[in-house]
C-alpha cells in the first residue's frame, strides 16, 4: 500500500506527540470514558482474560476441560464486561495489558472497565492505547514508585490526552486496521505452520538416522525394544544411563535480579539448544552445579507435552550458568558424542516412548532420573556415530536455513504490523477513502498461502523429498 501523509498538519502541543492532523482534535479521555462496576451475581458468565499480546479473550482451560483456569473459588461478584467495553489491568497497564473486548463476560474485581461515550469508536481506542507512545504514556502516569508495583487508576487514565478524529474517520481507521491486520495474522499464522512443517521433515531425518542408521543395506536384528523394532544388527542396546557419566538435579534456591550465576529454567531449552537470556541470578552456587562445555540438560518436570526435552549446552564453566531443580545435568562417557546423544534423546519415536514412563500430576508429568535411566536405546559404535552426525548436519542444514530465513519474514511483518497500526491511529498516515476489502476465509487463504509458501521455501532451502 502507497499510504500517504494527511495534506495539513498542526502543532498538538504535546512534544510526545508531535504533530497531528490539522482537522483532529485533543481531549482528555475522562470526556469519554466512564468507569462502570455491573458485577456477577452468581458467577455463571464467561471468565475473559487481559494480555498484552492477545488483548481480552475468553480465558483458556489449562487440561482440555470446559472449565477456565483460574485460582478462584468463586466467581461471583467478578466484574462484567459487555462488547465494546475496555478492559485494563490495573497492575499491567503501562505494559499494554488492556483492550477492548469483543465479548460479553466477566473479569478479575482487580481489573478497571470502562464504557465509550457516543465521540468514541471503541476499537479506535484499542489501537491507540496499545501503541508504544500510549503505553509509554501510561506509565508516566501510573501511580507507584517501581515499575512492578506501578497502578493505572481511573483518575491516572482519565488525565491522558486522546487523539480524537471525527467518529466516522475512527472507524474507517478501525476497519481498515481490522481488515490489514487479519490478513497480517493469517500471513503469519501460515509462515507459522510453515515453521511446523519443515520442523517436521528436520525430524523425520534425524529420527531415521538415530533409530535406523543411514546404510540401506545394512543387516538388522530385532531390537527388543517395542519402541524401536528392527536395528542394525552391530548396534549395542543399553539404558540410557550407561552413557552417561553423572546425572545430577539442579538447584532449589530462588533465583533473583542480582548475582554473578545465571539459572536456567525449563523455558530455556528450546529444540534442542540451552537458550541462555532472559535468566535469574545467584550470588554463589557449589562448583558442581556449573555447567561446562556439551552439558546436557533434561527437564524431568513440565507438562506431559513437554516433559523429557533435552538441550545440549554449548557454552562453558567460564560463562558461569547453572540450573535449576526441575533440570538433571547429564554428561555423556565415551559410549557417546555429546550431539549425538542430544538428537537421539530428542528424536521423535523416543521422547514419545520417554512421555509415557512420566507419572502425571496435577497440570504436570514427572519423569526422575530413575526412571529415565532405565530406558533402552540402541547405540551404533562411535565412528559411525560420527559419519551419522555428518549426515544429519549435511541434511538439515538447507532445512535450518529455510526456517531462519521464515522466522526472519515473520520478525519483519510483526514490525510491519506495529508501525502500521501506530501511523494509522496517529495521523502519520491518511487512510481515508481507501476501500477495505473482505478477508478471505482463513481455510481459503491458509490454503493459497501454505502451498505456495512451501515451494518457495524448499527453492530456498534446496530441501529433498519435503512433499513426502
Amino acid at each position: 500500500m502507497k499510504l500517504k501523509p494527511y495534506p495539513e498538519y498542526k502543532d498538538s502541543s504535546l512534544p510526545w506527540i508531535g504533530e497531528v492532523p490539522e482537522h483532529w482534535e485533543m481531549r482528555r479521555f475522562k470526556y469519554l470514558l466512564r468507569e462502570v462496576n455491573s458485577r456477577s451475581t452468581d458467577g455463571s458468565e464467561q471468565l475473559l482474560s487481559v494480555s498484552q499480546y492477545t488483548g481480552v479473550t475468553p480465558r483458556q482451560s489449562r487440561n482440555g476441560d470446559n472449565v477456565p483456569d483460574t485460582r478462584a473459588e468463586s466467581l461471583v461478584s467478578y466484574k462484567q464486561v459487555t462488547p465494546n467495553d475496555l478492559v485494563v489491568n490495573i497492575m499491567l497497564a503501562w505494559n499494554g495489558s488492556l483492550g477492548v473486548s469483543q465479548s460479553a463476560g466477566i473479569v478479575s474485581p482487580a481489573y478497571y472497565v470502562y464504557r465509550f461515550n457516543e465521540y468514541a469508536h471503541p476499537w479506535y481506542f484499542h489501537n491507540l492505547l496499545r501503541t508504544l507512545i500510549y503505553k509509554w504514556r501510561i506509565k508516566t502516569e501510573s501511580t507507584g514508585v517501581v515499575e512492578s508495583r506501578l497502578r493505572l487508576y481511573s483518575d491516572d487514565l482519565f488525565r491522558i490526552e486522546a487523539l480524537l478524529p471525527s467518529f466516522g474517520e475512527q472507524k474507517q481507521i478501525a476497519n481498515f486496521l481490522d481488515a490489514n491486520t487479519r490478513l497480517i495474522d493469517c500471513f503469519i499464522r501460515n509462515k507459522e505452520r510453515l515453521i511446523e512443517l519443515l520442523q517436521g521433515q528436520k525430524q523425520a531425518i534425524i529420527n531415521r538416522a538415530v533409530t535406523c542408521g543411514i546404510d540401506p543395506d545394512v543387516h538388522l536384528k530385532p531390537s527388543g525394544i517395542n519402541w524401536l523394532g528392527d536395528i542394525p544388527e552391530h548396534w549395542e542396546v543399553l539404558p540410557i544411563k550407561r552413557i552417561f557419566s553423572s546425572m545430577l538435579y539442579g538447584t532449589s534456591e530462588s533465583s533473583g535480579d542480582e548475582g554473578n550465576y545465571r539459572v536456567l529454567t525449563m523455558g530455556h531449552l528450546q529444540e534442542g539448544e540451552v537458550l541462555v537470556d532472559n535468566c535469574g541470578k545467584l550470588k554463589s552456587v557449589p562448583q558442581e552445579l556449573i555447567l561446562g562445555k556439551y552439558d546436557l540438560l533434561f527437564n524431568r518436570t513440565n507438562s506431559k507435552e513437554l516433559v523429557g526435552k533435552v538441550g545440549l549446552f554449548e557454552g562453558d564453566a567460564d560463562d558461569n550458568v547453572t540450573f535449576a531443580s526441575y533440570l538433571v545435568r547429564m554428561r555423556v562417557n565415551q559410549k557417546v558424542f555429546p550431539h549425538y546423544a542430544n538428537y537421539l534423546l530428542n528424536s521423535v519415536d523416543f521422547l514419545s516412548f520417554a512421555r509415557q514412563h512420566a507419572i502425571p500430576s496435577l497440570h504436570q508429568s514427572n519423569l526422575n532420573p530413575t526412571r529415565y535411566g532405565r530406558l533402552q536405546v540402541a547405540l551404533p559404535a562411535r565412528d559411525e556415530q560420527e559419519s551419522i552426525l555428518r549426515y544429519i548436519r549435511k541434511r538439515t542444514s538447507d532445512i535450518d536455513d529455510a526456517i531462519t530465513h521464515t522466522r526472519r519474514q515473520i520478525d519483519l511483518i510483526r514490525e510491519y504490523r506495529t508501525r502500521l497500526i501506530a501511523d494509522a491511529v496517529t495521523g502519520k498516515v491518511d487512510v481515508r477513502g481507501i476501500p477495505v476489502e473482505d478477508v478471505p476465509e482463513d481455510e481459503v487463504w491458509g490454503e493459497f498461502v501454505e502451498s505456495r509458501e512451501i515451494e518457495e521455501a524448499l527453492d530456498i532451502g534446496k530441501i529433498q523429498d519435503a512433499k513426502q
